[in-house]
């Protein structure tokens, strides 16, 4: 699903309407009437409605909603926090129907009349937020900074029309007030504001609607941002004929591990078992081997040369390309690797003189940012997946920096450096080369903690094995990540969730994007 701007989903109404011919006024209607049903759906034991209505079109969008309800016989308030005066075009239209029609509408335009808004709102069930949208430029202050702040303290569900007042379409960023949504209902495609925190946070539950704007329209925007769905894994998801074997599914050389991170080896090549690849050898230290031999039935494995220290030795890269050239494997390198001198040369070589398609995390990003000169060896079959201090490591810069311009940062950097990079965080977002960008939406809070980034890795590494491209594999294996620790957290709940429960919890993420049982 494509993901917009504030300037491209303008050039998406006014093209519906002035090259297609579509009145403004039919899609105003389509947007209430599509708020309503959500709301019957959602909320369909709350009686009384409070809509809080401002000036432009998404204020008009609220007055719909409120005359639709009222004609269906529920009781509904309309709050006016914008002059009468100061509408225009189909919201006037609208507002001019509405006091036609003698629907109870409340001007709350001082003070005087904001504590009345205050007592008004307590007696509703249900708040409709519809005093700004994707017109919003700058932050909100002042009297209405105050009316939302009523809003918020209301303790009443609030259901927000296109995003929650006070919130940037574009950054997700609130400069001044903002409603803090329990749901938004967001007028035929989502903004970016709505799922990058945190005004995914303030967005709450978010329900996209169809309201009439033609793919045609959609298409011509050349829109590089999107939102991966069920249907995109499903569509991704490789097939598993039943004449296959092993081979089928093709191999996954993990090289991970030093003393200490032995979990990591571990969590990352089980991971890329659990993708389903064929078949899995992890090359690690040569005194972990025992270890790992234990821990890891399923997988196969290499002791490699090792430093005094416990980590890879540089002269382990004869057997690393060696192993990688004979069984034509998938390479993914870097967790629990350490950043030992001679282990992070070792991960410069590698990259350097493979050519096979490899996934690069954690210990190996931290290599690549001590010489970033290796980038320009890196394969268009590479994927990079740090976290946000990997990230600004690698950039040479900050984590606050970043998180203002996650997708920015992330569509750029894949285009420089012709890879697909995958950028973990709340949301993670996947770019690839070419500037596109997917937004990934499954996953918890529960996730927080050590080895998840290991079981990615190998995910998206078994995946690759399968024949397929490194951004799909990408896109794939985070989608899938995300469900499988919600699909736990269901059961279990958010605390003490562990990588081991997500890794385990693949197979039933997996199922759940069609895959037959």
């Amino acid at each position: 699903m494509k993901v917009v701007t504030a300037q491209e989903m303008r050039q998406i109404d006014q093209q519906t309407i002035e090259q297609i011919g579509i009145p403004g006024a039919v899609l105003m209607e389509h947007a209430g009437s599509e708020v309503v049903r959500i709301l019957r759906e959602h909320f369909p034991e709350c009686q009384r409605v409070g809509i809080v209505v401002g000036k432009g079109n998404n204020g008009g969008d609220g007055l719909v909603v409120a005359r639709q309800l009222a004609h269906a016989g529920q009781p509904i308030q309309i709050f006016l926090v914008s002059p009468p005066e100061s509408f225009a075009g189909d919201a006037l239209t609208n507002l001019q129907i509405a006091q036609r029609l003698a629907l109870p509408i409340t001007p709350v335009l001082s003070d005087g009349e904001l504590k009345g808004l205050k007592s008004q709102l307590a007696s509703s069930d249900l708040i409709v937020d519809s005093i700004f949208g994707t017109g919003l430029r700058g932050g909100v202050h002042g009297f209405i900074g105050d009316v939302i702040a009523c809003i918020n303290r209301s303790g009443k569900p609030v259901v927000g029309i296109d995003l929650p007042s006070g919130l940037s379409a574009d950054t997700g960023i609130a400069e001044g007030a903002c409603v803090q949504a329990s749901h938004t209902v967001t007028i035929g495609l989502p903004k970016r504001g709505n799922l990058i925190h945190p005004g995914a946070a303030l967005t709450g539950q978010l329900d996209v609607v169809d309201i009439g704007f033609p793919p045609s329209v959609i298409d011509a925007q050349d829109i590089q941002i999107n939102w991966t769905r069920p249907s995109d894994a499903a569509r991704i998801l490789p097939p598993r004929p039943t004449h296959s074997h092993k081979g089928t599914y093709g191999r996954v050389f993990v090289v991970a591990g030093s003393v200490g991170m032995t979990g990591a080896a571990a969590l990352t090549s089980a991971g890329a078992l659990r993708a389903g690849a064929g078949l899995v050898t992890l090359g690690t230290p040569k005194n972990l081997n025992p270890i790992l031999e234990v821990k890891l039935t399923e997988v196969m494995t290499l002791p490699l040369p090792e430093t005094a220290e416990g980590s890879l030795a540089s002269e382990a890269k004869i057997d690393i390309i060696e192993a990688i050239e004979r069984t034509k494997s998938v390479l993914a390198i870097g967790p629990g690797l350490s950043q030992h001198p001679e282990t992070v040369s070792l991960v410069h070589s590698v990259i350097r003189e493979s050519d096979t398609p490899t996934v690069i995390d954690a210990d190996g990003i931290n290599a690549l940012a001590k010489s970033t000169d290796v980038l320009s060896s890196l394969s268009p079959q590479t994927v990079l997946t740090p976290h946000p201090g990997e990230m600004a490591r690698l950039l040479g810069g900050t984590i606050k920096a970043l998180e203002r311009d996650r997708i920015g940062l992330a569509q750029r950097f894949a285009q420089d450096h012709n890879v697909t990079l995958v950028l973990k965080g709340a949301p993670t977002v996947v770019a690839r080369e070419d500037g596109e960008v997917w937004i990934n939406s499954t996953g918890n809070a529960g996730m927080a903690t050590g080895g998840m980034g290991d079981v990615l890795t190998g995910l998206i590494a078994g995946l690759m094995a399968q024949k397929i491209s490194a951004f799909d594999a990408a896109v794939l294996g985070v989608y899938l990540h995300g469900l499988a620790a919600d699909l736990i957290a269901k059961k279990i709940g958010l605390h003490g969730l562990m990588a081991g429960d997500v890794l385990n919890n693949v197979p039933e993420a997996i199922k759940r994007c069609g895959a037959p049982c």
